[in-house]
């Protein structure tokens, strides 16, 4: 037995050089130093030899477990290593500085439009006003004096929001039902502009979008009449377009205005472009309001965003704009 013995640390040596993984090593160590192995069984049988034998037996046996415990340990240790070594290989990053110019990001045109425009209207002595983009039929068509049976009311037209009543609920349609919530909250005089986002059931093509963005003004104050309106148009189009663009109002209708006009701009080449509608706070839109239009008068005026972006940037489709394509973004 003593033989056999003795040569377990060689085998057990051979064998955990062999191990390539833990698991391996684990089994090799079962073999070797469990229950079943021949190290066990030689302890059990320690019991039927003298106690001079079974002394040095014993101790023959603590040795050749400490050896094979010692080598298995050594060798575990070193797959360990290994096995940290490959796991870092896989995880690691590449943070290699990178020396070539990389670009960086800008606002979207859009932005670009909304901030420009904001700037403007603020330098003529406007503020900036926002509204809920989910809003109640009131303030987005009660309040703006639209009629019960108005079509701009219908489902075709309109987003209706699962919420309350039917049909109480929707995604403005336009950045008007800021005016009302701007008349509410401050007495006048009001110089005030609304950008935002709206929503409409429109059909994406190249001038429509059923999102999109407008700007609209909003004035109120004593004294103010139709010329206010058109001088404050023109004042707009020089500044935003420049020298070579000048602007005419048109007779029209809108329910929120009286009088009411659409706006024109005409450019350097002679050609007219229609950019929006305008008109004179109606009586009934400044009571909503809360106002007195006994005594206060005021204009409105509102047009898109994405349109005035367009025509500055010479893009002849709207949906360009949103379909995030970089190669068309980093040209502006």
């Amino acid at each position: 037995m003593n033989a056999d013995i003795a040569d377990l640390p060689a085998r057990a040596e051979q064998a955990a050089g062999g191990a390539t993984s833990l698991d391996e090593i684990q089994r090799v160590s079962t073999d070797f130093l469990g229950k079943k192995s021949a190290l066990a069984e030689a302890k059990k049988a320690l019991g039927a030899l003298d106690p001079d034998a079974r002394r040095s037996a014993g101790q023959l046996l603590n040795e050749v477990r400490d050896r094979i415990e010692s080598l298995l340990d050594a060798r575990r240790h070193e797959l360990s290593q290994t096995a940290r070594v490959a796991q870092l290989e896989t995880e690691r990053l590449d943070l290699t500085e990178i020396r070539e110019r990389t670009r960086l990001g800008h606002l979207h045109l859009v932005t670009q439009a909304r901030d420009r425009l904001e700037d403007l209207f603020v330098g003529m002595g406007f503020t900036v006003a926002e509204g809920p983009e989910i809003e109640d039929d009131w303030h987005n068509f009660g309040a703006l004096n639209f009629a019960v049976g108005h079509p701009a009311r219908a489902m075709q037209d309109t987003f209706y929001v699962n919420y309350g009543e039917p049909e109480s609920t929707l995604l403005r349609t336009h950045t008007s039902p800021v005016q009302i919530r701007v008349m509410q909250s401050q007495s006048p005089p009001i110089y005030s502009i609304m950008p935002g986002r709206v929503f409409r059931q429109d059909t994406a093509d190249a001038t429509h979008m059923p999102v999109f963005h407008q700007i609209e003004g909003l004035v109120v104050d004593r004294g103010i009449t139709f010329a206010d309106l058109a001088g404050t148009l023109e004042a707009f189009t020089s500044a935003y377009f420049g020298p070579g663009f000048t602007s005419r109002l048109r007779p029209s209708y809108f329910p929120f205005t009286e009088p009411s006009a659409e706006y024109d701009i005409r450019r350097p080449d002679g050609s007219w472009l229609e950019l929006g509608g305008c008109g004179m706070v109606h009586p009934n839109v400044l009571l909503a309001g809360g106002i007195d239009p006994e005594e206060y008068s005021g204009f409105a005026f509102g047009f898109g965003i994405d349109r005035l972006a367009l025509m500055r940037h010479g893009v002849d489709d709207l949906r360009e704009m949103f379909i995030n394509d970089v190669r068309f973004l980093r040209q502006f």
